[in-house]
């Protein structure tokens, strides 16, 4: 579902889940196009290992573009006026993550609606969360 206005913001509604392509090639990609690449982190499983890390990651900035897309998806009109984000552990390349949001807050007089928002890996574990302010149109 999407919304054009703040009226058309329901408190507790779930924005469609997503889930971006997180794959080696994409991070790789990612990495290469941000001036990140170089250090195999974000571009091979073994490098990365070798680092100490569980294998190649994608990017944080990354991660926080995916969080930017969902929202915009969900609303086209919004605008993001805040995004912060709590890193908790590894999103990993090559493995299926899932994006979601949720309202938690609506302001009608200002046109503002704040989101939870959680990147999750396929056990289900929240590796990335935070919240979003986004002012969307008043309805005509």
């Amino acid at each position: 579902m999407t919304v054009q206005t703040i009226a058309d913001v329901v408190f507790g509604d779930e924005i469609t889940p997503w889930q971006p392509d997180t794959s080696l090639q994409a991070t790789r990609s990612f990495a290469e196009a941000v001036g990140y690449s170089g250090s195999g982190r974000f571009e091979d499983h073994g490098k990365a290992r070798a680092q100490g890390l569980p294998g190649a990651l994608v990017p944080g900035i990354m991660g926080m573009g995916f969080l930017t897309s969902m929202i915009h998806r969900w609303a086209p009109q919004g605008k993001i006026k805040f995004i912060d984000t709590v890193f908790r552990a590894p999103v990993l390349a090559d493995h299926d993550h899932t994006v979601t949001a949720v309202v938690t807050d609506i302001d009608e007089e200002n046109g503002e609606v704040v989101l939870d928002l959680t990147i999750q890996n396929e056990q289900e574990e929240t590796r990335v969360f935070g919240t979003a302010t986004v002012h969307l149109p008043a309805a005509s």
